[in-house]
């Protein structure tokens, strides 16, 4: 580093979750690398999603603070670089001062002027201001070759790249994950990815062409996938057969129910529900619109949102009033949890102002917001914005559910499978559709009969669904 130069240290910003911490997923430059404002330096995973961070500064790559699978407290380094000249240190002041994450510029830096453009770039809750997006962000592709001597790359843990050869791409926690059961090197396994990426589908065709070990390589491959070979636990002197750390989505999705079971005074009502008729009514309705008729799931939730404009009890919440007392704080509006299955865990994206949209619409906006969680490109205001979540654990094949209530909601709605059984019809016993429909609820909101009340509400409109569609 010249007399001239500065290095910049840019910390780990809060990424709008209210996060202590991240997942270091993977570093997209190396130590020599010149970046410029805007550029993405790194992959973290946050609670629910991976996301991008930016860099706040153009220059050369100085430290590289911590390696791949590594967690990075918010507010310590994450990268230094080297100031490529003068008027870098003013242009990254600028796009710290529009971040929303509150972290401390660097001594000698100068404040932008007030006319800066600004990056451009939103990352998570903090970015430019509404107007400058014209600034374009380039991502530096990676290099095909090693870097030159004397510029060391921080590499993924358990890949280590042997001298004159390039580290293997592994991005995913989840496919390193992969390899290390599968008792694979990533260095074995041909990346089909972009640059060589090493995907779920390079290291399950790897495992499977593999041949089977011998009696003798067991051990070895115990070993690598536990790295405690002959540890057994205590209490059930059983062998330990693996340790995986609690972190990520599971991290926060265990602390949340806990908070959930622990602070909330939950009740459970349930009723079991003919969907004959729902169903007759959507098989007309495709029928006659293939292309464009709504899933049961936007029904059902069609007529939940009815049912909370009756009950709004149900779509509150419980808060810290100041002075060690609570207040029950009610909404303008119901942002819809639901709760959808990915490879990363469990996700409750909302559709956001959800009372204001059709059955199609919220077909739509359903299947949008389950494909970007399970792509992990959520981002953290639309899994954490839920006023009131739905829950159809009837696609795992389960009639019922004891659900824990989305911390720090009011109630969830869970909707078991739909099957044949008998039901009796004006006195006759005849085969219906019947779900079960499973109401949990915080007791410090409102009572039974409101809950009843509600649950009976949807219970009633899946029955008869012509009659309160006529009122929507």
């Amino acid at each position: 580093m010249s007399a001239t130069q500065q290095r910049q240290v840019f910390l780990l910003p809060d990424l709008g979750e209210g996060l202590t911490e991240a997942e270091l997923v993977n570093w997209l430059v190396a130590v020599g690398d010149e970046v410029a404002v805007d550029q993405a330096v790194a992959e973290v995973e946050t609670a629910k999603s991976v996301v991008e961070v930016p860099s706040p500064f153009a220059g050369t790559v100085a430290v590289l603070h911590g390696d791949a699978g590594a967690t990075i407290d918010v507010g310590k380094p994450l990268i230094s670089i080297d100031d490529a000249g003068p008027g870098n240190s003013a242009a990254g002041e600028a796009y710290r001062t529009e971040e929303r994450a509150g972290t401390q510029a660097p001594a000698g830096t100068e404040p932008a002027e007030s006319g800066d453009s600004g990056s451009g770039n939103v990352l998570i809750g903090y970015g430019t201001p509404a107007g400058a997006g014209g600034s374009k962000r380039t991502r530096r592709p990676k290099k095909a070759s090693p870097p030159t001597s004397g510029r060391p790359i921080s590499t993924p843990a358990g890949q280590e790249a042997a001298a004159g050869t390039q580290a293997p791409l592994v991005i995913s926690p989840l496919v390193r994950r992969m390899v290390k059961d599968a008792g694979l090197k990533p260095a074995d396994i041909a990346g089909s990815g972009s640059g060589g990426m090493i995907t779920r589908k390079d290291v399950e065709a790897r495992a499977a062409s593999a041949s089977k070990p011998s009696a003798q390589a067991q051990p070895a491959a115990v070993q690598t996938a536990t790295g405690r070979q002959e540890e057994s636990d205590k209490r059930s002197g059983l062998g330990i057969a693996s340790r995986i750390p609690m972190t990520g989505v599971r991290k926060t999705v265990a602390a949340n129910m806990s908070k959930s079971r622990t602070e909330i005074p939950e009740a459970t009502v349930w009723v079991d529900v003919d969907a004959t008729e729902l169903l007759q009514m959507r098989s007309q309705l495709k029928a006659a619109q293939p292309e464009d008729t709504p899933g049961l799931l936007a029904f059902i939730a069609r007529f939940v949102l009815a049912g909370l404009a009756k009950y709004p009890q149900l779509n509150t919440r419980v808060v810290d009033g100041g002075d060690g007392t609570e207040e029950i704080i009610g909404f303008d509006g119901v942002n819809l949890g639901f709760a959808a299955q990915t490879d990363r865990g469990l996700m409750v994206p909302s559709v956001r102002r959800a009372e204001a949209m059709s059955a199609r619409g919220l077909d739509a906006e359903i299947r949008r917001l389950t494909a970007v969680a399970r792509d992990g490109k959520a981002t953290p205001e639309e899994l954490t914005s839920g006023t009131f979540t739905l829950n159809n654990y009837g696609v795992f094949g389960v009639d019922g559910s004891a659900a824990i209530i989305n911390y720090p909601e009011a109630a969830i709605l869970g909707v078991g499978r739909i099957i044949d059984k008998p039901w009796v019809v004006n006195g006759d016993l005849a085969v219906r559709k019947v779900t079960e429909l499973t109401l949990t609820f915080d007791h410090r909101v409102c009572d039974g009969g409101t809950a009843g009340g509600f649950l009976r509400y949807v219970a009633d409109a899946m029955e008869k669904p012509g009659f309160v569609l006529a009122d929507l």
